[in-house]
């Protein structure tokens, strides 16, 4: 279960997946989750999928022709169904294996990968939608307890030498190159794990959104233990 006693946190959980899509995003609530216990194993399916790179993305046609035993099974039919229910909602979800996300060390004093804290930007309305099931699951934060990076005088400081071009474009330069989608989290922050099972619906940052987009982050995988994720 989701750890709301901080009900600082802007979350909203239902009970099954027509609430999840359908429930509006409204005051400081930016984030909604389908709260879920799962059954079956779904390491196991980690363990028959083939990963050559860092990232290995499972097509719904490969996951039903996997060996797999009992538990396995039941992990598998739970993964299609949610592949199922989101692609019938216009979503075009992936389901990958992770061993580790591409580290960006391009600016010594800004980290634009996705374990820096961020917000998804869309120039259309749409949502985000994940889920961990095995594996180190993702963190939230609400907005009241972060920064965003550009704002913070030092980082803005190093993004001016960084842009040596006339004021009026500086802000463009921001958006151009992402910096303005990243947050820093404050002192006495407390971010919020997404668990496992869950089925998230994240509010992303679009031209007719009612509210604050929800800032996020990857988790630091544990060593030789990759996640299995969905995402849409």
């Amino acid at each position: 279960m989701i750890d709301l006693s901080h009900n600082e946190n802007k979350i909203h959980c239902v009970s099954n997946f027509q609430d999840l899509v359908t429930t509006a995003f409204h005051d400081e609530i930016n984030a909604i989750c389908w709260t879920r216990k799962l059954t079956g194993d779904f390491s196991e399916i980690i363990d028959k999928v083939e990963l050559t790179g860092n990232i290995a993305t499972i097509e719904p046609a490969e996951l039903r022709e996997l060996k797999l035993s009992e538990q396995g099974q039941l992990a598998r039919e739970i993964l299609l169904e949610d592949l199922k229910m989101l692609k019938g909602h216009g979503g075009s979800p992936i389901l990958n294996v992770i061993s580790y996300y591409d580290r960006d060390d391009t600016y010594p004093f800004f980290s634009t990968d996705v374990y820096s804290f961020h917000v998804d930007r869309s120039p259309i309305p749409v949502d985000t939608f994940l889920c961990t099931y095995y594996g180190e699951s993702s963190d939230i934060l609400p907005n009241s307890q972060a920064t965003q990076k550009v704002l913070i005088p030092e980082i803005r400081n190093e993004l001016k030498k960084l842009y040596r071009g006339p004021d009026e474009g500086f802000e463009s330069f921001l958006s151009e190159y992402f910096f303005d989608l990243h947050y820093q989290a404050k002192p006495d922050a407390c971010a919020v794990s997404l668990g496992l099972g869950n089925l998230w619906r994240l509010a992303v940052d679009h031209p007719e959104s009612l509210v604050s987009p929800c800032v996020h982050r990857a988790p630091k995988e544990k060593s030789g233990q990759s996640r299995l994720l969905l995402i849409c």
